[in-house]
């Protein structure tokens, strides 16, 4: 996952929680690691979530889960 899109700087813990929901999403959209721009874009929503203040890691995970939309 590149980095280079983002600005911040993140701390061990938070890489920690945002590859978790970026895992986490990932199976539940079926997404395998060949859909490799698919899982970028993925990424990228995670990480911009996060910089925008939502840094619970069951509130970022809501935010970006199609389970909690429906």
């Amino acid at each position: 996952m590149s980095l280079w899109h983002c600005g911040g700087v993140y701390w061990p813990e938070d890489l920690d929680k945002l590859q978790r929901v970026f895992d986490r999403l990932c199976d539940e959209r079926r997404l395998a690691k060949k859909d490799r721009d698919q899982r970028e874009y993925l990424a990228m929503e995670v990480f911009r979530f996060f910089e925008d203040g939502v840094t619970d890691e069951t509130d970022l995970w809501r935010a970006l889960s199609k389970r909690s939309r429906a």
